[in-house]
């Protein structure tokens, strides 16, 4: 265990030296500038039209909110977009870079054992991408309550969901990276990744069509890929009450958010998911011939 948070350490170096978390800490301030300011005027315009209208300015409750509570929402959206992204890139050549440049050999000729270096780099890269994405939550929320006294139902939940969602990413890729190169590792997580999405697609229209064997289709492909699963389960707990409702009167017609909460059997399903793939990867690594 030594070896592997030694291994993390130095991935972690290797971030700060290729400059990305640098890049990181400036393309997330422009974002969050940019969104925030978007707010900003969002609440300006609203609090104009209600100074006209004769009424109070300031936070707005039920049907009032609802602008507010659809920007939060889609923020938030774009930030485990964005963090999947990430947890993508940094850790598509995890391990199949260092093969590609011929690395690999003078690591694994020291006392580092195979498994060891799969869990180390596991480590460090997953590290950067839970904090990426949990620092820039925490900042849109902070932000859009400054600004908007907005505040949603459950934030803590719906983050941790989101963490865990690019967790499991950062396994996938992990586990690709000893099995393909980087590029078709690269590729095989996206595609990976829009099954999700294709899952939750699939269960929005067999609601408005009543369509089992949609539905079917759709858990079958949350299951095999539940990053999009877990996206619905953070969008309820982010949603108000009346944003819920109109959810549900809608039957799904929106694939973006959920009425529901997510299954608590789908959240633990997908940590023994990544907890899978990262044993699989370790496993693969060990046997696999440079």
């Amino acid at each position: 265990m030594r070896n592997a948070l030694l291994v993390a350490e130095l991935s972690l170096r290797e971030a700060l030296r290729k400059r990305l978390v640098l890049l990181l800490v400036v393309l997330s301030a422009l974002f969050i500038g940019f969104y925030l300011y978007g707010v900003w005027r969002l609440q300006g315009t609203l609090d104009a039209r209600a100074v006209e209208a004769g009424l109070t300015t300031g936070p707005r409750r039920g049907l009032g909110g609802l602008p507010v509570a659809s920007v939060t929402l889609f923020g938030m959206y774009l930030v485990y977009f964005l963090g999947s992204l990430m947890s993508v890139l940094s850790t598509v050549g995890a391990v199949s870079g260092d093969i590609e440049s011929g690395v690999m050999q003078s690591i694994v000729s020291r006392p580092v054992t195979r498994p060891e270096l799969v869990l180390g780099r596991w480590l460090g890269f997953t590290l950067v991408n839970v904090l990426y994405v949990a620092l820039l939550s925490v900042a849109l929320l902070v932000g859009v309550w400054v600004i908007t006294g907005f505040s949603p139902p459950q934030p803590v939940q719906a983050t941790l969901l989101i963490l865990l969602g690019v967790a499991l990413l950062s396994s996938l890729t992990v586990l690709g990276s000893t099995f393909f190169t980087t590029l078709s590792n690269g590729i095989g997580v996206f595609v990976f990744y829009g099954l999700g999405f294709t899952g939750g697609t699939l269960n929005s229209i067999a609601q408005i069509a009543d369509t089992p064997v949609l539905s079917t289709l759709g858990r079958a492909a949350n299951i095999v890929m539940p990053t999009n699963a877990l996206w619905l389960g953070a969008s309820y707990a982010l949603q108000p009450d009346f944003l819920r409702q109109i959810s549900s009167a809608a039957r799904g017609a929106n694939p973006f958010v959920s009425a529901f909460p997510v299954p608590w059997g789908m959240v633990v399903w997908t940590g023994v998911y990544a907890l899978l793939a990262l044993l699989l990867g370790m496993w693969n690594f060990r046997r696999r011939d440079l």
